[in-house]
């Protein structure tokens, strides 16, 4: 059996597509040619890639098992491509990130950290984006990148995912509430909750718990970092919520519990908001696959 990258971008373009009609003109070929080229590789592999009865055309089992594969191969061969198209044409260009959540700054040191050695003529520039307001400067070209996990319909700007992430609860050890499997809205009532110094519209445990529940904690304590944050709650001064990564692997780990925010949990997805003419910019596209890989990286220690 011989897979070729031309095969699996064939299948996601037919799945994106939905249709051979328009997955051809997608790929640039006749639509004959594309029937052919699917027929050689169900060939070689000896099993169907689609329900050929099913309207519109759907992947059978194996269809999907090679779709998973091309998009998990693909976009790593394209960031290679677009890396050695950089190195041709030149590696100059410039970065100015805008950060609208405060615990991005855990993920995204790492992520600059890989991104400097190949890009080190890319100018970098890292600008608070709770200090004005990050999508508009973003239009204007005043900053490049956008780190935010609200996104917006903008004309212009793509807002391209990075990861998901499960915010949690946070609380000392010993707390009352780590006999429970989860926490809920009313578990705040008689707490101090240690937050970033952020309008609530914009904390995940105000905008997707307590603000729809109408619950108030018993006071609310703002503090600009995630170690102190970490600190206080170790030592007892409060509870917080914070994304999973963040408390992962952390110096504190042993003085504190975690515990899922309902029993559903939460997830929220983190997405780079860029202008639509970047995305193919070779520096820009290997940045975002380093924040799509650095994450899992952490995960995995």
């Amino acid at each position: 059996m011989h897979i070729e990258f031309r095969h699996l971008r064939t299948i996601r373009a037919i799945h994106e597509a939905g249709g051979l009609a328009r997955a051809a003109e997608r790929l640039n070929i006749t639509q004959s040619a594309l029937s052919h080229q699917i027929k050689g590789i169900e060939d070689q592999a000896g099993v169907e890639l689609f329900v050929r009865r099913s309207k519109p055309l759907r992947l059978s089992a194996a269809g999907q098992r090679l779709l998973r594969t091309a998009e998990r191969v693909l976009p790593e061969i394209e960031a290679l491509e677009a890396e050695f198209e950089g190195l041709r044409e030149g590696s100059d260009g410039r970065l100015h990130i805008a950060i609208e959540c405060h615990a991005c700054f855990d993920w995204l040191f790492p992520v600059l950290e890989a991104f400097r050695k190949p890009w080190g003529e890319v100018d970098v520039d890292i600008r608070p984006g709770l200090a004005f307001d990050a999508l508009p400067a973003l239009v204007r070209e005043d900053v490049d990148l956008v780190i935010s996990s609200d996104p917006e319909v903008i004309a212009g700007v793509e807002f391209r995912p990075l990861f998901d992430y499960e915010p949690v609860f946070v609380a000392p050890g010993g707390h009352p509430l780590a006999e429970k499997a989860f926490v809920e809205a009313e578990d705040f009532r008689g707490e101090t909750l240690l937050t970033y110094p952020m309008d609530r519209g914009r904390l995940d445990v105000f905008s997707e718990l307590l603000g729809p529940a109408g619950i108030e904690p018993r006071a609310v304590r703002q503090v600009e970092l995630t170690a102190v944050i970490l600190m206080l709650v170790a030592s007892g001064r409060g509870v917080a919520v914070l994304p999973d990564w963040v408390v992962r692997d952390v110096r504190y780990s042993s003085d504190y519990i975690t515990r899922k925010i309902t029993e559903k949990g939460l997830s929220k997805r983190l997405y780079a908001a860029i202008r639509s003419e970047d995305g193919d910019k070779p520096y820009m596209a290997h940045f975002l696959k380093l924040g799509r890989e650095i994450p899992v990286r952490m995960q995995r220690g």
